[in-house]
């Protein structure tokens, strides 16, 4: 991971300031929100399938899992879905497009159209809040570019897009449609937020989840974006281990935010973390307890265990020598302990990984 324990302070300074932005985020796209609206062939094919959820595969894609994350009076929703690369309709790119110029020395169109395919299509969000009236709809051009010589057709390729909404209960009607909008692929997932305010008997916690890694960009976006097998919130870029599969000499990266924690008059938590991982019944690994001054959580945690080896010297004394290892192959259980040291509230958690 590329910043570590430094994302703490990036989030402190700089996230909680910049999420200030989060009802503005996407000031521009009110503006062009009154001029784009999600076209009527495509809205018709939405919303024929929503009383059944009944997917149209003209395009399959599958919508594999839902993140969020706090931002000033919303909360930064996260989606990752699935397309497999020759579904998603990449071609060669025309000579016109593929023409350049690069520090003074032309580069031939052909050159340029044989190295690279694209991928133009475009990608439509309808969210309905079912317990109210509130509803939002979102355009999202996609435009990816490949090496045609790494390019594998039956290759299915991670992506994500985010948006922020108030919490609640909704349903997503997702499509994705070819350039010309003859081609028009659904699907259609419920997901629920929760009220950050509502937290006040207990804690609660975003979704957990294990980053591959971490980087600081230069500013928040300021539209909504598709990206490749990572995601951005406010001033990071983040790469998910959605598989929660590691081998040795990785780090369980943990990033998530917690709910309902009690602040001191300097504004800070007081929160105490303690980190076991087991297999079974049986503890492997007991780290530490980490303090922790904000409710943003970002922890690297080794995958090392330590080994007591007891050898008997030639004089029949035993001798004690310590030994890192790795944890073997197998399933195991991440449990996360956090107390609250201001108002005394706890909240365990479990989240199971793989060594591979």
């Amino acid at each position: 991971m590329k910043i570590k324990n430094f994302v703490i302070s990036v989030l402190i300074l700089g996230l909680i300031s910049s999420m200030a932005l989060s009802p503005n985020l996407y000031a521009q796209e009110k503006e062009q929100q009154a001029k784009v609206i999600i076209p009527k062939e495509v809205k018709t094919v939405l919303e024929e399938g929503q009383p059944t959820r009944e997917a149209r595969l003209d395009i399959p894609f599958t919508i594999s899992k839902h993140l969020y994350l706090p931002a000033q009076q919303n909360l930064h929703n996260i989606f990752i879905f699935n397309i497999k690369n020759a579904d998603l309709g990449y071609a060669a790119i025309t000579p016109a497009e593929g023409a350049a110029e690069k520090e003074g020395e032309e580069i031939s169109a052909f050159q340029a159209a044989s190295d690279q395919l694209q991928a133009r299509a475009h990608l439509f969000l309808q969210f309905k809040n079912l317990d109210t009236d509130f509803s939002k709809e979102v355009y999202v051009p996609i435009n990816f570019q490949v090496d045609s010589a790494s390019y594998d057709p039956e290759k299915e390729e991670t992506y994500t897009t985010g948006y922020p909404l108030p919490s609640g209960k909704y349903l997503l009607s997702m499509a994705i449609t070819s350039e010309d909008m003859q081609k028009i692929g659904t699907q259609y997932f419920e997901f629920s937020t929760p009220d950050p305010a509502s937290f006040t008997e207990e804690m609660g916690t975003t979704p957990v989840f294990f980053a591959k890694d971490i980087k600081r960009i230069a500013a928040p976006e300021t539209t909504t974006e598709i990206h490749k097998d990572f995601f951005t919130y406010s001033v990071l870029q983040v790469l998910p281990n959605l598989e929660k599969v590691f081998k040795a000499g990785d780090n369980l990266d943990i990033f998530f935010f917690i709910f309902g924690t009690q602040l001191n008059e300097s504004n800070q938590a007081d929160l105490m973390l303690n980190y076991e991982i087991f297999q079974g019944e049986d503890t492997q690994i007991k780290y530490a307890d980490q303090k922790y001054s904000s409710p943003f959580i970002s922890q690297p945690l080794p995958i090392k265990k330590t080994v007591v080896i007891t050898t008997t010297t030639e004089d029949g004394k035993k001798e004690e020598k310590k030994e890192s290892s790795d944890l073997e192959p197998g399933s195991y259980t991440l449990k996360i302990t956090i107390k609250d040291n201001l108002s005394g509230k706890t909240l365990e958690i479990n989240i199971d990984f793989e060594m591979k």
